[in-house]
């Protein structure tokens, strides 16, 4: 289980922030700009000290661990992020095996087949040789997703993963998300600003607003037509997907006023 109790960070969150994510659970943190995601993706990843409060993977506080043990049980993927010079994608991908590599040896036969399992869970077989510099946004996101998941940590934080993606691509990467294997799925947190994409594939839902949850439970419960215009700001109307009856919101354009 991932737990955040009374989490009191430098800036973005309200203080006495608490979130539990169960094991193998996929929890979407959706909300307008500014509402806290990255923050406390931030947070959970160890990557911002904490003023008070903590955060423990499996019963162990994160703050706790020593860099090598945390990339073993947390992977996190930035909003942010720039393509490293001269390094081809496998090359990328590979720099998440050194969570589990001892020393200054080479890539172990384990290493490789998990790098490979990644490059295809990505679809960049055919990319693997290519330099990321020459790759378009969205290709290179999805090469960012895999170094995460070539990581193997037991927590998965992800923040906006199809971020730079069409929407073919965005689904499939969340596709590939959804149906994680090996001894149990990992934990997942994921901001998105796709609430509809959220809706679709997330087992839960925590909106967030001025570093406070406002809703937290399953997608009918949270993206309700009343939350999601009084959060957003917007005039909407939310209906039923067709296929799977999970809510879909539909943002109304605006009106031009009248002569």
């Amino acid at each position: 289980m991932l737990v955040a109790e009374g989490l009191i960070a430098p800036y973005g969150l309200r203080a006495g922030f608490s979130l539990r994510v169960a094991p193998g659970e996929l929890v979407g943190l959706v909300g307008p700009n500014g509402a806290g995601k990255s923050t406390l993706l931030r947070c959970l990843a160890g990557a911002l000290r904490l003023k008070g409060g903590t955060v423990t993977v499996a019963g162990v506080a994160v703050s706790a661990l020593s860099v090598r043990a945390r990339a073993q049980q947390v992977a996190y993927l930035p909003q942010l992020e720039s393509a490293p010079a001269d390094y081809t994608v496998r090359d990328v991908v590979a720099l998440g095996r050194y969570a589990h590599r001892r020393g200054l040896g080479g890539l172990t036969m384990t290493d490789i087949q998990a790098i490979d399992a990644a490059l295809g869970k990505m679809a960049l077989d055919e990319l693997a040789a290519r330099r990321v510099v020459t790759l378009s946004g969205g290709e290179y996101q999805r090469v960012r997703v895999a170094r995460a998941l070539v990581q193997e940590a037991s927590t998965l934080l992800l923040d906006e993963p199809v971020a730079h993606l069409d929407p073919g691509a965005a689904a499939r990467l969340m596709d590939h998300v959804v149906t994680l294997d090996g001894p149990a799925r990992p934990t997942i947190v994921a901001a998105l600003h796709d609430l509809n994409l959220a809706a679709l594939y997330c087992d839960r839902l925590v909106m967030l607003r001025s570093g406070a949850v406002v809703a937290d439970g399953e997608a009918r419960e949270v993206l309700t037509q009343d939350r999601v215009q009084a959060v957003y700001g917007r005039r909407c109307v939310v209906v039923p997907h067709p296929e799977s009856k999970t809510p879909q919101v539909l943002m109304s354009r605006w009106a031009r006023p009248t002569k």
